[in-house]
């Protein structure tokens, strides 16, 4: 009997025990979003290709993007990005047949367009094809910051730099070459821009249709540098790919 008692005594002080000690879990906090965090989670989305087909920046990210854009980060991320790509191409052994191949896209990955999407709220503005046009005739556009060393230390090294880009050969084709050669993009293999036979393409084929060219000429391609994901999508993208910062914009 008595034996009896003490087991029940000592289940029943065991039970106390565990509920006494049990860790309840703690409630996540909620956290107030600002305009900020919004832009924040916004503008990664963007740049892991989460968000697609996205027209213009959202009006409450006009003052994010400007300090994103213009306030240090943007140029410490590109920077942090050319890092990799360099240390990626060192390692590359070179072939004596001079046909091991980068393809580098121009706009915002050579050519900067950021002065004048200043003026179109950093994307928070539809865009707008002639304007768009007009600056590019200018042939005004500094190049993007970092990107001039890392052209020129691929050209040194060997490798064939093809230019490829989505603007058009007879409009723009002769004021894009003249803007890349002021801007110190000299050595390139060759530049190639969108003829009338791409014309209604999207990037993506396009792009494709001139990489599988290349590659059937004999090009090995290392290396793909582009700000959109339509420069890396599709076939033939090369062996490694390399996306740069833009939230400012989207080409499909």
């Amino acid at each position: 009997m008595m034996q009896r008692t003490y087991e029940a005594f000592l289940l029943l002080f065991l039970a106390l025990l565990s509920k006494a000690t049990s860790v309840k879990p703690c409630p996540r906090p909620s956290l107030p979003q600002d305009d900020s965090s919004f832009c924040l989670s916004w503008r990664l989305a963007v740049e892991a290709n989460n968000l697609r087909g996205w027209r213009t920046v959202p009006t409450q990210c006009f003052r994010y993007l400007e300090t994103y854009m213009i306030g240090g980060q943007y140029e410490r991320d590109i920077d942090f990005i050319l890092g990799q790509i360099l240390s990626y191409a060192n390692g590359i052994a070179l072939s004596d047949d001079g046909m091991d191949a980068w393809i580098l896209d121009v706009d915002d990955t050579c050519l900067s367009n950021l002065f004048y999407y200043k003026g179109k709220r950093y994307g928070c503005d539809p865009y707008d094809p002639s304007g768009f046009k007009a600056w590019a005739m200018t042939g005004g556009c500094p190049a993007v910051p970092g990107m001039l060393g890392l052209f020129s230390k691929l050209v040194n090294s060997g490798f064939k730099v093809i230019m490829l880009t989505g603007r058009d050969e007879e409009t723009l084709g002769q004021i894009t070459a003249a803007n890349l050669h002021n801007q110190g993009f000299v050595g390139y293999e060759r530049l190639i821009l969108r003829t009338p036979a791409y014309k209604g393409q999207s990037a993506v084929v396009y792009k494709s249709n001139i990489r599988k060219q290349l590659a059937e000429e004999g090009y090995r391609i290392w290396g793909n540098i582009g700000d959109q994901w339509t420069d890396l999508q599709g076939d033939y993208v090369g062996n490694r790919t390399y996306k740069l910062p833009n939230p400012m914009y989207f080409v499909p």
